[in-house]
């Protein structure tokens, strides 16, 4: 089969980029009323898995702030069930983030273990992990971002991180189950509020970033206002979030997906899949045929999550996969599918040319295909060549390179981006 001729592209969008965290961490701390936070006592500190820009510095940042002020801050893993749902798992993977006791100069305390703070109105009980719950004091760090499964003011980030990061592996399971009987929105508020009564939180600190993956703004929130700020950061969040400026893709080949990209290994509202796995619905876009996965990163740890929102994959992705870490975080969200596995081959020219022949009625050469490096980076992509009267006429879409053939290796797999 012939492969369309690719070109490189850049996609420009709106990015404010904040200049200097720390200085900015440092205003918003100052900004709210911490006076309850007496010399010597104990803080938690939320850490969550996804790959979140400088969060190695806005954690050591948060560190120093806090010891001024005489706390004792330490850190704990705040992932639901990532890492298998497994203590030593989830600390080595904020190591992996760079948030180390030696960076930092907090000690981390992981474990798997909840306590029952509560319950909700609607009888669901509220767990959540015990060491945080045993300090005197929590600070709750997230960023903010459209939820990947779920519409609502409030979706992916401070609420999300009390009941999944900090419910933990039983936490997270039990408030999924819940929102197949309630709605999204009216369990992450019950069980938000449950956890701001009575596990002592002392503050927010929301993260924003830019669609280049980079930090755009942070904000310092008091336990009493996390409902307010939280729907005006995702207000913000929506309006900077990395996305595809084109609407109808024949073939969209994505070189990595995991969980350090999105909490669906690939960020559905990126590639328009966020109701359905495997077709858009008519208020979304891009308009997606079909979509190949390459690989998994390194920082997912095999955990393939989202591999079944994929129609095709290839040969090293299931080798890679860590079956059990998938299957217990796929469960876990209720969203088994995710765990499904696409048709696969061994090696890349196999995989698209039978992706192609169920595309409809286009020849590969004039084929609509994207190929990008996951959904969190998207600020240059390959388009071919049947795009370019597209990106010639468009302001937001610059062309950089001229199209070209495909190059693959001696195996038939693509080469480097």
């Amino acid at each position: 089969m012939s492969f369309p001729r690719m070109m490189r592209v850049r996609q420009h969008f709106d990015a404010p980029t904040l200049s200097d965290i720390p200085t900015a961490i440092r205003q918003e701390v100052a900004s709210l009323d911490l006076s309850h936070l007496k010399a010597g006592q104990s803080v938690a500190i939320s850490v969550g898995s996804r790959g979140v820009a400088n969060i190695a510095l806005i954690i050591k940042t948060l560190v120093e702030e806090l010891k001024a002020r005489g706390g004792k801050p330490f850190l704990v893993p705040a992932m639901g069930s990532h890492g298998g749902g497994i203590a030593e798992n989830q600390r080595g993977i904020i190591e992996g983030y760079g948030v180390t006791e030696e960076y930092t100069g907090a000690p981390i305390r992981a474990s798997m273990d909840t306590v029952q703070v509560g319950t909700t109105e609607d009888g669901v009980p509220v767990f959540f992990d015990k060491y945080a719950y045993e300090a005197n004091h929590v600070v709750v760090v997230g960023r903010v971002k459209p939820h990947t499964d779920f519409v609502g003011e409030i979706e992916s980030g401070l609420h999300k991180m009390m009941l999944i990061g900090l419910g933990k592996h039983r936490g997270a399971t039990l408030y999924h189950q819940a929102i197949v009987h309630y709605s999204f929105d009216r369990i992450i508020r019950s069980v938000g509020q449950t956890v701001i009564e009575k596990c002592k939180v002392l503050m927010g600190l929301g993260i924003v970033e830019n669609p280049y993956d980079q930090t755009a703004l942070v904000k310092g929130v008091g336990a009493e206002e996390f409902v307010e700020r939280e729907k005006e950061l995702l207000i913000l969040a929506r309006k900077w979030m990395p996305r595809l400026l084109l609407e109808q893709i024949d073939l969209l080949i994505v070189d990595a997906i995991g969980k350090n990209i999105s909490g669906a290994g690939m960020d559905t509202n990126v590639i328009g899949r966020k109701f359905n796995d495997h077709a858009a619905l008519e208020k979304e876009f891009p308009k997606i045929t079909r979509i190949f996965v390459r690989d998994l990163t390194e920082e997912t740890h095999g955990n393939a999550s989202g591999l079944g929102i994929a129609e095709y994959t290839h040969q090293r992705v299931i080798d890679k996969m860590d079956r059990e870490f998938t299957y217990i975080n796929c469960m876990t969200g209720n969203h088994p599918s995710a765990a499904a596995i696409p048709i696969y081959y061994g090696t890349d020219r196999q995989v698209m040319e039978a992706a192609l022949k169920t595309v409809g009625l286009v020849e590969g050469p004039q084929a609509k295909v994207v190929r990008i490096h996951n959904t969190l980076h998207v600020g240059e992509i390959l388009v071919s060549e049947a795009y370019l009267p597209l990106v010639e006429q468009r302001s937001d879409l610059e062309l950089l390179q001229a199209p070209a053939e495909m190059a693959f290796d001696a195996k038939g797999d693509l080469l480097a981006f």
